[in-house]
């Protein structure tokens, strides 16, 4: 017989938005997978990697704006939950984690599959909650269903994140034969009463009176998905050359009125004064550029943070004021109470924007066939609407330096790690019917092979391959790039292609080593599709390096010409 108390959670869990849940194979955590997998109103698949069941069911959670319910057995089964569960706490996506357990007293006395599981993701949740491990007395039923309320309101409310329920289980685990789960119609629910946060007017006035006395504002949002509001008023105050809008590729704001080009000019080109702000407002999470990050560091600017519930997050070491407010009720009262601004600061950024824009691909094309140019042709044929998925390290970087997407692009900079690249974006594939197209590297793409480990058809998924055979980032960072060991200890090379994984997952697979190979590669390469494609680039780490420091050094000249 399955506890009262784990059909009670399943039926609050699709009573509460929780649709879809992600299970890995399992005994002591059976009572929970048949109980999911019973529920008709719940989405339930099967991950056996629980790493990769982890890191898809981010990538889901990360487009529905709802929290994905994960379930595992008991031991080392949850430790792989960890990668995941840190990402989606830094990146502020809700995930529910049920892990199951055994009793508290048998707990390090050498029973199988045993390991210290409460708190076990320790400041990387946003709650840890235990259910009792019997349904014996009615105020052990009424408490599992209000941690349950608990642990789902706090995945939910600003900012979203994960929370944990560890849920200790006795045998027996399965129903009999034959016999039903009865779902409550009316499970007990209680839901979060939002409040909106709003600024006083005697706040405002402050803050007016500080604006009344700058006059160059830079405006840096952080990764966030498309906001069609805000970037309207965003691209009012370029327009109107009240602010300085400067957009990582990850920010999903980037316009024609916004700097999208700064990786190439910042730490390689003398600031001039009219260059240096004299506020920075930001808003949303992290930011890619270091670049920018090191200028803004060095500035004499003062800090903004806008954040719903005021934490402070002094990424420039410059804060000076946490405004809690939404960013969208900030922008809106900023943009109707600027003054005129130092418009010689709005034509210097925007001046250098222009010129890179205008340079950069003329330079890309003038180089060598290398992953750089490759990637730049790719994205021309990405479609629109769509989604870009971008893994960690280089990838990332390529997509900042070739400047404004009309998709939207997902990456996991909440940690930014490499592992769970491949299993995000098979994530986000289960939610959309829109192509979902992955640019990653090659150390990235094989370390997560299992994310293609399932029985979950992805036809909408294109992998672009940028394989070099290394890491080939450590090339262009002067430490490790100076020492003998770089090649086996830094780059770690290796001699993988993705031919084999292709004809084991089934997925339609093409490589190009030169650019007439990869024009006819991706003729139709968009084209639909019963399986997904992998369109692999195969390069050179050395002469990748090589291209990216002479593009650099040529857009350099340009902007000094």
């Amino acid at each position: 017989m399955i506890l009262p108390s784990i059909v009670d959670l399943v039926a609050i869990c699709a009573k509460k938005g929780v649709q879809n849940a992600i299970l890995s194979p399992g005994s002591r955590c059976a009572p929970l997978t048949i109980a999911f997998a019973r529920h008709t109103q719940i989405h339930t698949r099967t991950i056996s990697d629980e790493r990769t069941a982890a890191f898809i069911a981010l990538g889901m959670a990360q487009q529905l704006d709802e929290p994905v319910a994960l379930v595992c057995t008991s031991g080392s089964a949850a430790l792989n939950y960890y990668p995941a569960v840190a990402e989606a706490f830094f990146q502020q996506i809700p995930l529910l984690i049920l892990t199951a357990d055994r009793p508290a007293e048998w707990i390090d006395q050498y029973d199988g599959q045993t390991i210290f599981q409460p708190d076990v993701y320790g400041k990387h949740v946003k709650g840890s909650f235990e259910l009792p491990d019997s349904s014996t007395f009615p105020d052990q039923l009424w408490q599992s269903s209000r941690i349950v309320n608990e642990a789902i309101n706090l995945a939910k409310q600003f900012p979203t994140g994960p929370v944990h329920i560890n849920i200790p289980l006795r045998e027996p685990f399965y129903p009999e034969k034959g016999e039903e789960l009865l779902f409550p119609e009316k499970p007990r629910v209680f839901n979060l009463v939002k409040s909106k946060t709003e600024l006083t007017e005697e706040s405002l006035i402050k803050l007016k009176s500080r604006l009344d006395i700058v006059q160059k504002i830079l405006i840096v949002p952080g990764q966030q998905k498309p906001n069609p509001q805000i970037q309207a008023i965003l691209d009012q105050l370029s327009k109107n050359q009240n602010a300085v809008i400067v957009t990582d590729t990850i920010s999903n704001l980037q316009s024609d009125q916004t700097i999208s080009f700064h990786d190439h000019w910042l730490g390689h080109y003398e600031v001039s004064e009219n260059l240096k702000p004299d506020l920075i407002i930001s808003f949303g999470k992290s930011v890619i550029s270091k670049s920018l990050k090191l200028f803004l560091r060095k500035s004499q600017a003062s800090h903004w943070h806008i954040q719903e519930d005021g934490k402070a997050k002094d990424t420039f070491q410059k804060l000076t004021r946490n405004i809690a407010a939404t960013p969208l009720f900030f922008l809106n009262w900023l943009n109707q109470n600027l003054g005129a601004q130092n418009s010689q600061f709005y034509q210097a950024w925007h001046f250098l924007e222009k010129a890179v824009s205008k340079n950069l691909h003329q330079v890309l094309r003038q180089q060598p066939f290398g992953e750089y140019s490759a990637l730049a042709f790719c994205l021309e044929k990405v479609p629109s609407p769509s989604k870009i998925h971008v893994a960690n390290s280089m990838a990332v970087r390529y997509l900042n330096l070739l400047g404004k997407r009309n998709q939207e692009i997902i990456c996991n900079r909440g940690t930014s790690g490499i592992d769970g690249s491949n299993s995000t974006a098979v994530g986000c594939t289960l939610t959309t019917k829109e192509i979902v197209t992955l640019v990653t590297g090659d150390m990235a793409f094989f370390y997560d092979r299992n994310a293609f480990w399932h029985n979950y058809a992805t036809p909408n998924l294109r992998i672009i391959l940028l394989n070099n055979h290394a890491g080939g980032i450590f090339r262009l960072i002067d430490g490790p790039a100076n020492q003998p060991e770089l090649e086996e200890f830094f780059e770690t090379k290796q001699t993988l292609t993705a031919n084999h994984l292709a004809t084991e997952f089934g997925f339609f697979y093409s490589k190009v080593v030169n650019q007439e190979e990869l024009e006819a590669s991706l003729e139709d390469f968009y084209e639909d599709s019963l399986h997904p494609k992998i369109l692999e680039i195969e390069t050179s780490s050395l002469e990748n390096a090589e291209i990216l420091k002479s593009v650099k050094e040529r857009i350099k000249l340009s902007l000094e010409s």
